[in-house]
């Protein structure tokens, strides 16, 4: 009987278009890759753009709110303080966020694995992250004297609180069906923190990194305006008492490109060591093409 090309036409014909869905998904991949890229750079230029067209059509005074133009000059007039004293702020957040991760890493496994302990220090820690940090500093100056100290203190205590609380988290949400079977096959409570508790944890960890290294940016400044000789918190403070308002905004400007910088150093560290926890969500945002 002769043989009938129909079927293997068809398959050929599938098969084509399967490769094609394929290549279509790859390139709505790339693209919105880049995008994803491209777009805070466009969000931010247009709202300096938006800013600086509201402040030239309302006629806004710098003394109230100075223009994009304007806070750029500043900055580069007194580049070399700016720097200066950026140096001292990075350096003072970074030496009170790593207080932060080891006394938060270390208390938020204690209180993730004991339940007595969550239950025992849960009030405390809610209670004194409660008290406003402005509050504190004064009795830091007291104690320690104008200078770093009392700036790293204030940022290790305002970053703290969500490291513990993230990491207690996750060792706590640990299923307990899991936990049975391991017990039931020998291992001990260090072994299941150690080995599920904590890769289980990892990514409430990294959530939490993200979120404290910009607030201990807000602590370090906040004691710099109130008890210290160095930093970008005096800096915006002597800039405002002789009324100097596009300095002032040069220094917010250049703690958000800071926050921003080491936000992105954790998102990156983040995805080295935690890519398996957001695999699902990279999957997700490129939606499968309809056959």
């Amino acid at each position: 009987m002769p043989h009938d090309p129909a079927p293997m036409s068809e398959q050929r014909t599938k098969g084509q278009a399967a490769a094609r869905r394929v290549e279509a998904m790859a390139v709505k991949a790339r693209r919105r890759r880049r995008l994803e890229k491209l777009l805070p750079w466009v969000i931010m230029l247009g709202t300096f753009l938006l800013w600086e067209a509201a402040v030239h059509a309302l006629a806004i005074d710098a003394f109230i709110l100075p223009a994009p133009s304007a806070i750029a000059g500043s900055m580069v007039q007194w580049w070399d303080p700016l720097l200066t004293n950026a140096w001292q702020t990075l350096m003072t957040t970074l030496a009170g966020f790593a207080l932060a991760i080891i006394f938060g890493l270390g208390l938020g496994v204690a209180i993730g694995s004991s339940t007595l302990l969550y239950h025992g220090l849960y009030p405390l820690l809610i209670g004194f992250n409660s008290i406003p940090k402005v509050a504190v500093v004064p009795i830091l100056v007291i104690w320690f004297g104008i200078g770093t100290i009392p700036a790293i203190i204030t940022a290790f205590l305002i970053s703290f609180f969500p490291i513990v609380v993230n990491v207690a988290t996750g060792i706590a949400t640990v299923e307990p069906e899991l936990r049975d079977v391991l017990r039931a096959l020998g291992a001990r409570p260090s072994d299941i923190i150690r080995k599920v508790g904590l890769p289980r944890a990892m990514p409430y960890f990294f959530a939490s990194l993200k979120i404290a290294i910009t607030v201990a940016f807000v602590g370090s400044i906040l004691a710099e305006t109130v008890g210290s000789n160095a930093g970008i918190g005096q800096l915006m403070l002597s800039a405002s008492s002789r009324f100097d308002v596009p300095l002032v905004f040069a220094g917010l400007v250049v703690t958000a490109v800071m926050g921003v910088a080491m936000y992105a150093v954790a998102a990156a560290i983040e995805q080295r060591t935690t890519g398996w926890a957001m695999r699902g969500q990279a999957e997700q945002n490129v939606a499968p093409l309809d056959g």
